[in-house]
């Protein structure tokens, strides 16, 4: 049996190698004639960003390329992308490539014409009830990489410029209408890209499974999700071109993004601080602070990874987990630590602020305090 699917959950993922020859099927499908190709820098002269831009063209769908994305997008690269779109007068966007672009791409659908600053929107609340929904363009998703799995998110993460601040902005039509799951997309990345952008799927696995929240489909989501991502990141890395692992690691990042919306926990609310103020790779900076979180967390969450390392056949109960967390950080090459990473010291009381502000430390296990989080920083130097 093949690893082709088509999928409903939660939106309509057209799953398979090969199948990104349906782009501009997918995209008259979603009500799209004049699409805007939003990428970032690294993924704009590539073959594959080529192939997208010639399929659109023979679809009679134009060839529009956007791609001045930082690696953690702020407002001034959704801004030019928001120029780039209405001189083209494009009706959609096609999010094309890893977690930057995807959530780039979102941003820019979501603010065409919206009474409100994007920073209105953040996910607080209601907030989102504050934009004008008739005007967000409809999106289709290509990830080209297996990690952050935004392509089956309600939301895309920007940074504030001004303050250095990842922020998570919402809104239910965030979510794309069609995405387009293509493993032989994943095969030409570089393998630290696919070290970390992988991690960064173990991530949201491993903290939707400890967060603290009730949510049993998250739950198990998470699990399974974690087992592809032990049993095929490595394979993925040590053999780029092995098909079957890229697909089931695009299948674990889905997964994580799926799961994540029972909450996210101290991995991540270190990460983005570090991430907006560094310019880190998110995912990898989430493999650094991994095992780290974990010992932090151990007095919650004990029993709980207990049972997962029986479900993932791991020996040894937590202490086995951890241990195996830390041969594949090993084996992927992943830095040591955040001073490894060029993190200083000297900032670290300044970091520890952004983590406590950030979402994701409400779905921690253990309440993070200004204390706990800064001994917790000092650990991951």
């Amino acid at each position: 049996m093949g690893l082709t699917a088509n999928w409903s959950y939660p939106t309509a993922i057209k799953f398979g190698a090969g199948r990104i020859s349906e782009l501009g099927a997918q995209c008259k499908a979603a009500g799209i004639r004049r699409p805007l190709l939003v990428t970032d820098r690294g993924l704009a002269g590539l073959p594959i960003t080529a192939r997208a831009l010639d399929l659109l063209d023979a679809a009679g769908l134009g060839r529009a390329l956007f791609s001045d994305v930082d690696p953690n997008p702020t407002e001034a690269n959704m801004h030019a992308g928001l120029a780039a779109y209405r001189a083209g007068g494009h009706d959609g966007v096609v999010a094309f490539g890893g977690g930057s672009a995807l959530d780039l791409g979102k941003m820019i659908a979501l603010m065409v014409d919206q009474p409100v600053s994007v920073w209105d929107l953040e996910d607080i609340g209601d907030w989102w009830t504050r934009a004008n929904p008739a005007t967000i363009a409809p999106i289709v998703a290509v990830p080209t990489t297996a990690g952050t799995g935004s392509e089956v998110g309600r939301a895309g993460v920007l940074t504030d410029s001004a303050t250095h601040r990842k922020k998570i902005i919402f809104h239910p039509k965030l979510m794309p209408a069609v995405t387009i799951c293509d493993p032989e997309l994943t095969v030409g990345m570089p393998a630290f890209i696919t070290a970390g952008t992988g991690m960064d799927a173990l991530a949201h696995c491993l903290e939707a499974y400890c967060s603290p929240f009730y949510h049993p489909m998250s739950q198990g989501i998470a699990l399974e999700g974690m087992r592809l991502v032990l049993e095929n990141l490595p394979r993925a890395y040590a053999t780029p071109d092995d098909l079957e692992a890229r697909a089931n690691m695009m299948s674990a990042a889905a997964m994580g993004a799926v799961a994540f919306q029972k909450g996210l926990g101290a991995i991540h609310s270190l990460s983005h601080p570090v991430g907006a103020v560094y310019n880190t790779h998110h995912g990898t900076t989430n493999a650094v602070v991994m095992p780290m979180v974990l010992a932090f967390n151990r007095p919650a969450i004990e029993d709980r990874i207990a049972r997962a390392a029986a479900y993932l056949d791991i020996a040894g109960g937590f202490d086995g987990f951890a241990e195996r967390i830390m041969a594949l950080r090993s084996e992927l090459k992943i830095p040591p630590s955040l001073a490894a990473m060029g993190v200083e010291a000297a900032r670290l009381d300044e970091l520890t602020e952004m983590a406590l502000l950030d979402p994701s430390c409400g779905g921690n296990p253990i309440e993070m305090t200004k204390e706990n989080t800064r001994a917790l920083f000092d650990d991951c130097m």
